[in-house]
């Protein structure tokens, strides 16, 4: 094979990623109170919603608009305006800058200025401005799982047959999940064959993986008695770490090993001394086994 058809093939198989802003933003959700949560709802969470507020002077400006977040919207649409002036903004969709929150603003901004019920035109590049930490008023995120995609419709959309169909279509590829209370922004979710917990950490890299080779070193990197330590991504500049769990123990039943996870993982992260040289070692065991995620 020629090195220019090499080369060729490569550059097919490989996705392509264009560059559209000369910085890109590892952590685009720092500075909001619950950062491990917009994380969880955007690589984590298939069919979820929870309410935002805007900003004062976007209130004074738009008024004080009904405005929701959700996991994702038909067609991965960035946002839509309801018929009743209600908004909902799109979380996991394409990024179109190197920044998802100054995309995520864009998007609605865009739709404060659609009229209500017509679709919402967002530009592929928004270029510099707003950030979602400018547009909102910042706190913790009321979130609610869905079962499904309904929450996008207003009543009586459904008995079309034709959006039923949509729906049931969407509906096939939401996974059983279920937000823990043990620790924040912690997620049981079931998928074949097995069940998973998934836990977006809120802390720093080199102070979450030394604390977690630290639980590694120690043996006690686990849920108990039939559950794996499977890996971890690294998802917008925090760990994931994400353990394996029989699929037949129910959601609530993982409450109280993940709060005594919880509180090992607070002691050891709070311990000031250097790893040894075997927690090192767990360490780049750790590093060898993620997964990066943008």
């Amino acid at each position: 094979m020629s090195k220019r058809r090499k080369n060729q093939r490569t550059t097919e198989a490989t996705p392509r990623r264009e560059k559209v802003r000369d910085v890109f933003v590892p952590r685009p959700f720092e500075g909001l109170t619950d950062e491990p949560e917009w994380i969880a709802l955007r690589e984590l969470v298939p069919a979820a919603s929870a309410p935002l507020r805007l900003a004062p002077a976007l209130v004074e400006e738009y008024g004080d608009r009904d405005v929701a977040l959700a996991t994702v919207l038909p067609m991965a649409s960035p946002a839509m305006v309801r018929p009743d002036g209600r908004i909902l903004v799109g979380l996991q969709r394409h990024i179109q800058s190197g920044d998802v929150s100054r995309d995520l603003a864009e998007a609605l901004l865009c739709a404060l200025r659609t009229e209500p019920g017509q679709p919402v035109a967002v530009p592929p590049l928004p270029g510099p401005g707003p950030r979602l930490q400018d547009v909102l008023v910042d706190g913790p995120l009321e979130v609610t799982l869905h079962d499904g995609f309904e929450f996008w419709l207003d009543p009586g959309v459904a008995d079309d047959p034709n959006v039923q169909a949509s729906l049931e279509r969407a509906n096939a590829a939401v996974y059983p999940t279920v937000r823990l209370a043990a620790a924040r922004a912690a997620y049981w979710c079931q998928v074949p064959a097995k069940a998973h917990v998934r836990w977006v950490l809120a802390d720093g890299e080199d102070a979450a993986l030394d604390a977690l080779a630290r639980l590694g070193t120690a043996g006690t990197l686990t849920l108990g008695e039939q559950t794996r330590f499977a890996g971890m991504f690294r998802a917008h500049g925090r760990l994931v770490p994400v353990w394996d769990l029989p699929g037949q123990i129910p959601a609530a039943e993982w409450e109280e090993p993940l709060a005594g996870l919880t509180k090992r993982y607070a002691d050891a992260l709070a311990d000031p001394t250097p790893l040894d040289a075997a927690g090192r070692r767990v360490r780049q065991g750790l590093l060898g086994r993620q997964l990066t995620l943008r």
